[in-house]
């Protein structure tokens, strides 16, 4: 939904996807050893078991409910491979883009399994908090430097929330179950399954259920307003950054 020729990013986020399906041959094949740097990428599983591992010996499994948010930093190589034979697989991956100060730190993960992702009743909404702060709870993801909002909401048939935001940040939200009414433009527009729409400047964002009820992500975090060069795995600043860790990986001194 971002990353595409439509939407090529919103500052900071540069690629929101949803993989979803219950044929094992779209996911058997899973994600095999692959580099990251610049940048940081963010896994949460609604159904399915998945595994990562990486170059240093680190390893971890995502089941439903939980969430891995990677800090690839100056350079990571890992996988991500499917732990089940059959079912259905789904969930969001999400790529946040770090400053240009950050984009060579250490690389990093924050795995956090699924009780530990807090679960409350807000205004009515059932609001999984991953990150970011809802009234007085605070989701577990820490220290991310663009200060990220990232919740999971559902909604009854006709049930509204209204959620603060951070007047500095950016965002978008993502329906991915029944239907949603959100503030548009023009007046209130109607978001079906897998539509996403983008926030405007305010210091709140106030969503309704449509009459069977909806879920939808609303993430959010403040703009970096840096130039972006990208080319597959590698996100920094300028094409020479990139030529460079091109060179990095292929020389051995990428890690």
């Amino acid at each position: 939904m971002i990353g595409t020729r439509t939407l090529d990013h919103v500052d900071p986020f540069l690629l929101l996807d949803e993989f979803r399906s219950d044929d094992a041959s779209d996911y058997l094949a899973g994600f095999p050893d692959h580099p990251h740097r610049g940048f940081e990428t963010v896994t949460y599983m609604l159904a399915g078991e998945m595994e990562h591992r990486d170059h240093s010996g680190n390893q971890g499994r995502l089941t439903a409910g939980s969430v891995q948010w990677m800090t690839a930093g100056r350079g990571i190589i890992h996988s991500e491979m499917p732990k089940q034979r059959d079912g259905l697989m789904w969930g969001f991956q999400l790529w946040v883009n770090l400053p240009a100060k950050d984009k060579m730190c250490a690389p990093r993960y924050q795995d956090i399994p699924p009780e530990r992702v807090p679960e409350v009743s807000w205004q009515g909404a059932r609001v999984r908090v991953i990150a970011g702060r809802l009234g007085e709870t605070e989701g577990p993801v820490r220290d991310i430097v663009t200060r990220p909002l990232y919740l999971d909401v559902a909604l009854e048939g006709g049930g509204r929330i209204d959620v603060p935001l951070a007047g500095d940040q950016s965002g978008f939200a993502y329906v991915f179950e029944g239907a949603v009414t959100l503030p548009g433009v023009g007046g209130d527009a109607t978001l079906a399954r897998g539509e996403l729409g983008l926030l405007g400047e305010g210091e709140s964002v106030y969503a309704t259920g449509g009459p069977g009820g909806g879920r939808f992500l609303l993430v959010a975090a403040r703009p970096l307003r840096e130039p972006i060069a990208r080319m597959g795995p590698f996100v920094m600043n300028t094409r020479s950054e990139l030529m460079q860790a091109v060179s990095d990986l292929q020389s051995g001194s990428f890690l």
